[in-house]
């Protein structure tokens, strides 16, 4: 039967129709997807009980907006997709969320029942398919079911750790049909049995409060380590507390930037590898000892350092077995070890030889890094253009525009150079290092953020990944300036030895070599939206004064010399 909006009597709604009303019932405000057979009725019924539906020309860009919005909004991002391959392209979206512990929920059409097994359209056991990557599934095999069915999806996503959840509905379903009081009967039961328990913080042991107090007093060179799961809790208030009354130096991961200012004095990221590897006792909060953080080992770190590690993960802190877990909620536990702190304080102080190294290799650093921004090169290689990217944002004051980096050299570089002033504003690979994020991150950032200007700094292969999402820039006006660092391929074009250019195949281009010179700005230009081409630093400065004044739809196609910069320093040993 084909998806349409098929009348049926007013005093009944259909399952397209009870699925919205749950998602409106549950505060949800936005959804992302691609619509068709069997679930274009129901975005349509959410849009018109108030959900925003932002449509996407791919399931994978549309599941990594889920997912950012999720993180930017404290609620779950809704990616809505049709079935089979549908479903299969927003894993992409669900699997990002699940590993970077954001709340996100798929749903997606599937068969019809009665046919399953049979070769139906789009056959495929969903369920099944999902389960790698989400924390929870539910399938609505039943009109009555889909209130319940919604509801713990929504809630599943953000209890403990949060992370994505699946819900499946059958085509069959969709069109069965219930009285409008039957289907008010089946919310109100269904948000009455909801597990109030399942979505409360964890308590916090007071006990693991004072010990953590105690190793940090006694600590000659302690460290305060933030991530994105500090982040996602807004714990940047507790945490400027903490770091102010006892002075102790802050090292925060990529997506944990701005939690403090980049600029402030404490700050110790241009000295990461001196704090780390000489650091006694590591406060690590929401960040977890992946590869991100050296998996917390020598010989990076100090074969005798203390780690005190919160998340809201008890599994998390069993995993990496630390000198001291504390399970709970990242801003309710610094809060808790600050007032701790307050009844007996103690400050390391200006002049104490720890915070003193750590400031003088500051200072070191970024006078080495400022001496290769100072000089504008032409043709452009990636320290020149970042520079004048990064006092660009700068003069514009706050609310700072939430930034999306993605690409080898250019997230790298961008990583050091552009500074973060305001919590929540970097959105990059994160935890899974996903390419291909970018334009589904922009968008997510400007429907989460509508009063702030996102500008994204991509490298030409990131860019591809979801090019075509410009369009749906344009078609929403969404206030994104998309800067397309162009070196003509994965990390810049064809970089092979001689020796390697043989073979019956020799005269194709390189593996990681695109079109030279491709003109990114003119497929935006093809939707409406504006775009730039740039090679000097005078050209750059003007695109950028015009676009972020305009806050429309915008790709500036920045020519980088193929030969600058290398392989991301993190990944060149497992390349």
């Amino acid at each position: 039967m084909a998806d349409a909006d098929h009348k049926i009597p007013s005093t009944m709604v259909d399952g397209n129709t009870l699925v919205a009303m749950c998602l409106a019932r549950a505060g949800v405000d936005k959804m992302f997807g691609v619509v068709g057979i069997p679930v274009t009725t129901l975005a349509n019924r959410a849009v018109a009980l108030g959900v925003r539906f932002i449509a996407f020309h791919n399931e994978q860009s549309a599941g990594y907006a889920a997912s950012a919005y999720g993180y930017l909004s404290g609620r779950p991002g809704v990616l809505l997709t049709v079935s089979g391959p549908g479903c299969v392209h927003g894993l992409a979206g669900l699997s990002n969320a699940q590993i970077n512990s954001w709340p996100m929920v798929m749903i997606s059409g599937s068969s019809e029942q009665s046919c399953v097994g049979r070769g139906d359209f789009q056959e495929l056991d969903q369920v099944a398919a999902v389960k790698p990557f989400s924390k929870f599934s539910a399938k609505a095999t039943d009109v009555s079911k889909i209130p319940s069915s919604v509801f713990s999806v929504i809630d599943w996503a953000v209890a403990g750790r949060p992370g994505g959840t699946y819900l499946d509905i059958p085509s069959d379903v969709l069109r069965h049909t219930v009285e409008v009081s039957e289907a008010e009967r089946l919310i109100t039961e269904a948000l009455n049995s909801t597990d109030k328990d399942l979505i409360l913080k964890p308590e916090v042991n007071h006990s693991k409060i004072q010990k953590a107090v105690e190793l940090l007093r006694k600590a000659e060179r302690p460290l305060i380590v933030f991530g994105k799961g500090a982040a996602y809790a807004k714990a940047e208030n507790e945490l400027t507390k903490l770091v102010e009354s006892t002075g102790i130096p802050f090292l925060p991961t990529p997506m944990g930037k701005g939690l403090l200012p980049d600029t402030h004095e404490l700050a110790a990221t241009a000295a990461r590898s001196l704090a780390i590897g000489k650091c006694d006792v590591a406060l690590v909060v929401g960040a977890r000892l992946n590869w991100l953080l050296h998996f917390g080992e020598p010989p990076r770190w100090s074969k005798d350092v203390k780690f005190v590690l919160v998340d809201v993960c008890k599994q998390e802190i069993e995993l990496r077995n630390p000198s001291l877990g504390i399970v709970g909620d990242a801003k309710d536990v610094v809060e808790m070890i600050h007032k701790e702190i307050e009844d007996d304080p103690f400050v390391l102080g200006k002049n104490h030889p720890w915070v003193e190294d750590i400031k003088r290799k500051v200072k070191d650093n970024v006078a080495k890094m400022e001496a290769q921004l100072v000089k504008d090169v032409v043709p452009f290689n990636f320290m020149t253009p970042m520079r004048i990217i990064r006092d660009a944002i700068s003069g514009m004051g706050s609310p700072a525009p939430i930034l999306v980096s993605e690409g080898a050299n250019t997230m790298d570089v961008g990583r050091a150079v552009l500074v973060q002033t305001e919590p929540r504003t970097r959105l990059d690979a994160g935890t899974w290092g996903t390419m291909g994020v970018g334009l589904g991150y922009c968008i997510a950032a400007a429907v989460a953020e509508p009063d702030r200007l996102v500008v994204a700094v991509e490298g030409d292969s990131g860019f591809g990944f979801s090019a075509m999402e410009v369009e749906t820039l344009v078609r929403y006006q969404l206030p994104v300036v998309v800067i397309v660092f162009n070196n003509g391929g994965v990390y810049g074009g064809d970089r092979r030895n001689p020796e390697e250019i043989t073979g019956p195949h020799k005269d194709d281009p390189a593996p990681t070599s695109f079109v030279p010179g491709a003109a990114y700005h003119i497929l935006l230009e093809a939707f409406g939206g504006k775009g730039y081409l740039v090679g000097t630093p005078d050209e750059l400065k003007s695109a950028l004064d015009e676009s972020f004044s305009a806050r429309k739809p915008t790709v500036i196609n920045v020519t980088i010399d193929p030969y600058a910069g290398a392989e991301s320093g993190r990944m060149q040993h497992r390349n």
